[in-house]
């Protein structure tokens, strides 16, 4: 039983090769006789290839693009059916991190454990903050969960106000049902409280 990624990999080389064939083809001399032109056409025949070997070069390269953006959609297509058969919606779970403006904590590290199980385990860069203090979102785990009841439990480290060593942790327990769950890590500055606030929400 061949994966996924096999295939897909082999389907990609067999579209790379499809483009190496049609350059070579294209690159191949034309074959001569032995009946050759008059003296005088030589040099029309000569100045004539500059044209023609760009003309061919521009439509390989077309060609080798062509290739390259169906071996992208291949990959992108083959990559979400792979997610489909591991990950089926009846069992699916999904959780992500969003950061609110961010200025009351600087984010150092997430923790998040699935039913006393350490599901995820990410330590963030600057660059890493600065996506996510700018509107990214961040997939952090993506498995499967029976139909039940289920407790999810997200630590968070990093820098506080007055640069302390922050430490908190936010817990929700769900019911995961036949449906998708995606469950959200929400970081947010409270003025009022001059702190940050740590949510956890679940997404139907």
């Amino acid at each position: 039983m061949y994966s996924i990624n096999q295939c897909c990999k082999w389907m990609a080389a067999g579209l790379l090769f499809a483009a190496a064939a049609a350059w070579a083809a294209d690159a191949a001399p034309a074959p001569t006789t032995a009946a050759s032109a008059p003296i005088a056409a030589v040099p029309m025949a000569v100045s004539a290839s500059g044209p023609a070997a760009a003309a061919s070069a521009a439509g390989l390269d077309s060609r080798i693009q062509d290739a390259k953006g169906d071996v992208i959609r291949l990959n992108r297509d083959l990559l979400v059916l792979e997610e489909e058969l591991l990950f089926p919606a009846n069992t699916q779970v999904a959780v992500f991190l969003s950061m609110d403006v961010g200025k009351l904590f600087e984010l150092g590290s997430v923790q998040v454990r699935l039913d006393d199980k350490i599901v995820a385990n990410y330590l963030y860069t600057p660059l890493e903050v600065t996506a996510l203090h700018r509107g990214g979102v961040q997939r952090m785990y993506l498995g499967n969960l029976k139909t039940g009841t289920h407790e999810l439990v997200a630590l968070f480290t990093g820098g506080g106000p007055h640069f302390r060593d922050y430490k908190r942790g936010a817990n929700i327990k769900f019911d995961k049902t036949t449906e998708p769950k995606y469950i959200e890590l929400q970081i947010k500055d409270s003025t009022g409280k001059l702190q940050p606030e740590f949510e956890v929400k679940v997404w139907q």
